[in-house]
């Protein structure tokens, strides 16, 4: 039998999400009773009884309040052991992306027992330790339960939101070279395009039509999560924060701070 670790936890606690802790989590939850409020990319949002919700990206998740009543159940599973159970469905980074504009699902009676059925199969197979087959248990549980939240997505997407496989692998790239940290050194979309073999304007537009923005958004999305955290940093002076992204001179990185918070980074440091 092999141990899982922390690579999957169960919770009660919504507000854990944003926690240090569950940084490099992903976080399924379904709630039972009551609501609550939070903010996801500076969107506020509502979750209700009966339906569900996941955070791909738990630094853009702040919670607000919720009801005296509000219980739900959080599945965690670090981002390393999702890797390991990734279906070869097309539609995965689609999914991911409308949960980015959008982490809330909204489930009908069927697909909310069904929900309800995965949740319970995955704490029980969590809790099952002797099985001799643990890990792969555990791990065949998440992916039912992964394969219906995309089977509840799918339902609800018109034909023509449908994205070809191949634009969402181009998409899927260019994130990936922005999550290794390129966009620190490289801020010109020309600089993508050209490693990707494709237009800026191609490039542009098959973000806009994949995740609902287009390629520079994102650029200055990673850009702009990377300084919030430096600014908690009160140690690090405005100068030496321009220096670590890479920036020409602290007025160029004040220049982008206001262009994309619409303050200069010493109001947002506070």
């Amino acid at each position: 039998m092999q141990d899982l670790g922390q690579s999957v936890i169960i919770g009660e606690n919504v507000s854990e999400i944003a926690s240090e802790s569950r940084s490099d989590y992903i976080s399924h939850v379904l709630c039972e009773k009551g609501e609550c409020s939070f903010v996801f990319n500076d969107t506020e949002f509502t979750l209700v009884a009966g339906e569900s919700m996941i955070i791909t990206l738990p630094k853009l998740f702040l919670p607000v309040q919720k009801s005296r009543d509000f219980k739900a159940t959080v599945i965690f599973v670090h981002t390393d052991f999702i890797h390991t159970l990734e279906t070869t469905s097309n539609y995965g980074i689609q999914g991911s992306f409308r949960l980015f504009r959008n982490p809330v699902l909204k489930l009908n009676d069927e697909e909310r027992e069904r929900c309800k059925r995965d949740f319970e199969n995955v704490k029980w197979r969590l809790s099952n330790r002797n099985h001799e087959f643990y890990t792969e248990s555990v791990g065949c549980a998440l992916q039912q339960l992964f394969l219906d939240f995309f089977d509840f997505q799918l339902s609800k997407l018109d034909e023509k939101e449908r994205v070809a496989p191949q634009s969402s692998e181009l998409v899927t790239r260019y994130l990936a070279m922005l999550e290794s940290g390129e966009y620190r050194d490289h801020r010109d979309l020309t600089y993508y395009a050209d490693k990707l073999c494709v237009t800026s304007k191609h490039l542009s537009e098959t973000c806009k039509k994949v995740s609902g923005f287009p390629a520079r958004y994102w650029i200055n999305r990673f850009t702009a999560i990377e300084i919030t955290e430096l600014l908690k940093n009160k140690s690090l002076s405005i100068s030496e924060i321009a220096y670590k992204l890479n920036f020409s001179s602290p007025l160029h990185f004040n220049n982008f701070v206001k262009s994309v918070f619409g303050v200069p980074p010493q109001q947002l440091r506070g």
